[in-house]
């Protein structure tokens, strides 16, 4: 049925604005000042109405008809009245709904052509349903404490006009501005009615979550007055019956572990100051467990509890020895570290650093030592560290701080003076959150160490008493102001003889009782320990060696299991038989000499290995290849080689016509593994002159050393190493240089008793000891 016709003049007084948009129906009052007051005024002349329109958001003055929307409402002036200010409160009745057509000058304001908006209103099932669900969606806001008049919920109940009620219930919805003028352009009052119940769904739904917030916010604050209530009269209760609060009896508890821990004076002011604050704390805040906390950790470091060091050398010596062979240059330190101490109470603790390749027993060797000392072990992976916090600690601001490691292992270990293996020194990273090597420089150095302050702490503790060691790899990953602070002891490989001793008095016992051999020993013998060592490890260590052990003695279990017959001596054979195929040959043995290639020596972090240097030469124009993942200075040994014996060649017998259109291409094998370094200008410079000799270099002749231009040979690095692989390789002469002849001390006897060593001062040396006749 259409909606009830309303007749209005052909002009009407317009009032645009941006403050809310009005409905028919609604009785609404409006604060102007004198100059908007005027189109009100000026409704007298037009049967008391006027169009009021929202305004558009981009509209500054509304004079124009698209700074307006289209649809607006027409609105009766029941009332004006001035109040203070100088303002007028203007009460309106909204009538219906406006359609603007066109705007006019008038002599007193904007006057718009307007036609009333009609509504068709035609019940039927669905619009009744609406209806019906409208309100009771609206009752159900209502328990969810939404304010709404009760003559407004009389009103709505009798309504049945879903454009009067769609109407009615827009005004009750906290809706934007921007939804309630879509809902004022919707003509169709049956599509208002569904908007309006999707926008009252929405509020209902957010109402729901609010109360169910506020539930849970009430549950807890009632449970947190329930407990502060149940506290306080058991606190009464215990007064009573004279029995100590247990909060204050907490409070004591901690003041006499802090009395007890010996903190320094001014440490013991600030964990006072902190009991202090954390008895106004309400135990139920989370600031109570970080302030309890941080008590426990000043109450629980050594400050002033030490071990006492055992000063027996005999014994420390006797027990270096039954867990470690050999490595004596560690053993005269920890002896003189000994007798200092013996001689001097309060000395500060040494920082070592052991560097060596896997397997020769870095870090079984600090505990060694804290046992022979007396001390307590603490260990900890510097491996893949790359937060300075780890070092540091966090500042207790943040949420989830704790001490660095060095803090905490001190904490769990209760003295301040224990052995402190900082594992992997060469595996520190590097990114964003800071740089831990840098954190380590005040840890590490005895002049800093006694105040060390940890972030989470943040009073100072002193370290030097702690006796810290280091293990690495290799040293050129560690940066130049740690290494400063760090006494370097080297640990080079083991030889063959060495690893057979380790075997047999470490190894092999300890294996069997691991593998469930007790009531079974196995017998291994030399042969076939050297046998383990030569063919299935190629290491400067012992790691694989103890794998491989562990191994037979798995299998020779597994017989018994089978119910073999238990075997009681490993020999070469049965080795053999276990283990399968040798993993590894004797490179030099099983080669023949050979011309353009030499035998040459390498370091590397794993310990040491041989190389062999190929040279060939083909017709071409003048040129140096070069091949085998060589790095910048190696390629540069090369040309100083090449031009040193063009610069020479009538010394070494070559022809002058030799070097003519000639290119030649100098190889190094395993290809795949990265080289660089001086040492291999020697091998280079005899393998040049092998080739353009025609005469074969021996392959048990191994060569190291630098040269210049002149053919010079100058020291080398690591030649321990380079000798142990060598004589692991089967070779049977060594050619170094004389500057290096010092370091002939540190290679064992027996080593060197079977190798031949020949040093040089002229690269020309070497080519006479390495080639034939």
């Amino acid at each position: 049925m259409p909606h009830t016709n309303i007749e209005i003049p052909d002009k009407l007084p317009l009032y645009s604005q941006k403050e809310m948009v009005p409905f028919p129906y609604m009785i609404f009052p409006l604060y102007v000042n004198d100059r908007d007051l005027l189109p009100f005024t000026e409704a007298d002349n037009y049967d008391k109405s006027v169009a009021v329109v929202l305004r558009r958001p981009d509209a500054t003055s509304g004079d124009q008809l698209g700074d307006i929307h289209e649809i607006g409402t027409l609105c009766r002036v029941n009332q004006i009245k001035k109040v203070s200010d100088g303002r007028f409160k203007v009460t309106l009745e909204g009538v219906a709904r406006l359609r603007i057509q066109e705007l006019e000058p008038g002599t007193v304001c904007l006057l718009a052509h307007c036609e009333v908006v009609r509504e068709f209103v035609e019940k039927n099932l669905v619009s009744e349903a609406l209806v019906q669900s409208l309100n009771a969606l609206l009752k159900i806001s209502l328990s969810y404490g939404k304010p709404l008049p009760d003559d407004v919920m009389k009103m709505i109940d009798y309504i049945d006009n879903p454009a009067r009620l769609s109407d009615l219930v827009a005004l009750y919805v906290n809706l934007p501005i921007s939804d309630l003028q879509e809902l004022l352009e919707t003509v169709d009052p049956l599509e208002r009615l569904k908007k309006v119940y999707v926008h009252l769904t929405n509020e209902v739904q957010r109402l729901q979550v609010k109360s169910e917030i506020n539930t849970e916010v009430n549950r807890k604050v009632g449970k947190n007055q329930k407990e502060y209530i149940l506290r306080e009269q058991m606190k009464h209760i215990q007064e009573e019956l004279g029995e100590e609060d247990p909060r204050v009896a907490d409070m004591n508890e901690l003041r006499r572990r802090i009395e007890e821990a010996g903190l320094p004076e001014d440490v013991k002011k600030i964990a006072d100051t902190e009991i202090k604050r954390l008895e106004r704390i309400n135990p139920a805040s989370p600031e109570y467990t970080v302030s309890r906390t941080y008590l426990d950790y000043l109450a629980g470091m050594p400050w002033s509890k030490s071990t006492s060091d055992s000063l027996d050398m005999v014994r420390a010596e006797e027990i270096l020895n039954e867990d470690h062979y050999n490595l004596k240059k560690v053993k005269e330190r920890i002896m003189e570290f000994l007798a200092v101490r013996s001689l001097k109470e309060n000395m500060k603790g040494p920082v070592l650093c052991f560097v060596g390749p896997p397997g020769v027993g870095k870090t079984s060797l600090g505990k060694s030592i804290a046992r022979s000392l007396g001390r307590k072990f603490v260990r900890i992976s510097l491996g893949g560290v790359r937060d300075e916090a780890e070092i540091r600690g966090h500042r207790r601001t943040y949420i989830g701080a704790l001490p660095g490691r060095i803090i905490k292992e001190l904490f769990r270990c209760g003295a301040n003076n224990p052995v402190f293996m900082l594992d992997e020194i060469d595996k520190l990273g590097l990114d964003f959150r800071g740089d831990p090597a840098s954190a380590l420089l005040e840890v590490l150095d005895p002049e800093q160490n006694f105040s060390f302050n940890d972030h989470y702490l943040d009073v100072p503790f002193d370290l030097s008493k702690v006796m810290f060691i280091t293990t690495s790899n290799q040293l050129d990953p560690i940066p130049g102001p740690l290494k400063d602070r760090m006494e370097v002891i080297r640990l080079s490989g083991y030889s063959t003889e060495e690893k057979l001793h380790i075997a047999r008095n470490f190894i092999i016992q300890r294996e069997i009782d691991e593998n469930g051999l007790t009531n079974n020993p196995l017998e291994f013998t030399d042969e076939a320990i050297i046998k383990i060592i030569d063919d299935y490890t190629r290491e400067a260590g012992v790691r694989s060696m103890q794998r491989t052990i562990a191994s037979v003695c798995r299998k020779v279990a597994k017989e018994i299991t089978q119910s073999k017959k238990p075997r009681k001596v490993i020999n070469p054979e049965v080795v053999s038989e276990l283990l399968g195929p040798r993993k590894f040959h004797n490179e030099v043995a099983a080669e023949n000499d050979r011309i353009g290639v030499v035998t040459g020596m390498a370091w590397t972090e794993t310990g040491g290995d041989i190389l062999f240097v190929e040279i060939t030469s083909m017709p071409g124009k003048p040129e140096l290849i070069l091949t085998g993942s060589l790095g910048d200075v190696m390629k540069e040994s090369a040309r100083a080689a090449l031009s040193y014996v063009e610069a020479h060649y009538r010394d070494f017998g070559i022809a002058e016509n030799a070097f003519e259109d000639k290119t030649f291409h100098i190889h190094v094998p395993s290809g795949a593994i990265p080289k660089d370094g001086p040492s291999a200008g020697v091998t280079m410079v005899t393998a040049l002159v092998s080739l353009l000799t025609g005469r074969p270099a021996k392959r048990s002749v191994s060569m190291t050393g630098e040269i210049t231009l002149t053919g010079r040979v100058l020291a080398i690095g690591g030649l321990k190493e380079k000798v142990l692989a060598a004589h692991r390789a089967g070779v049977r002469r060594i050619v170094a240089p004389d500057r290096n002849r010092d370091d002939l001390e540190d290679i064992p006897d027996n080593v060197r008793t079977e190798l031949e060593f020949t040093f040089i001062n002229e690269a020309a040396e070497a080519v006479a000891v390495a080639l034939q006749a």
